[in-house]
């Protein structure tokens, strides 16, 4: 069975669709998205030094557009993934009281860090620390996956 994750940040154009093209590049096997907490940039393509840090990985995030969280996104995924605590809350605010849908830290998966959130470089500028952590926890999460775990 495929497996559909959502990536979820707060304005969708750095952490969550870089997230979504590490992820896709390394389990081609799952359905990906990605989504923000708030609509500030609702149809705009990922900001431009987070494609170019991307880019320079061999990562092509130009064909992803941002688009807001909204509660059917629990019905659509069989799993969704915050950056960060501030991310996690605003997406159980927002939980059908049907939908029994995981939502995860993607920090939970980079084994080693002692990361608890991804930073987010639209305002720490460290679009390279933050697709480090990004490839660290997309592997940890492929390897929960190729392991059969649940999600």
């Amino acid at each position: 069975m495929t497996k559909r994750i959502l990536f979820v940040c707060l304005g969708n154009i750095c952490r969550s669709p870089a997230a979504e093209g590490v992820f896709r590049d390394l389990f081609k096997q799952a359905e990906t998205d990605s989504a923000g907490t708030a609509g500030y940039h609702v149809g705009e393509p990922p900001y431009g030094p987070m494609q170019a840090a991307a880019r320079a990985r061999g990562l092509d995030l130009s064909d992803l557009r941002a688009r807001q969280f909204e509660p059917q996104d629990f019905a659509r995924f069989d799993l969704i993934v915050a950056m960060d605590g501030d991310n996690l809350r605003n997406i159980e605010a927002q939980r059908p009281a049907d939908q029994i849908t995981p939502v995860v830290l993607f920090t939970d998966f980079a084994a080693g860090s002692s990361a608890d959130h991804v930073p987010d470089p639209y305002y720490t500028r460290d679009f390279d620390g933050c697709l480090d952590l990004i490839e660290q926890a997309a592997r940890g999460l492929v390897s929960h996956l190729e392991a059969g775990h649940a999600l």
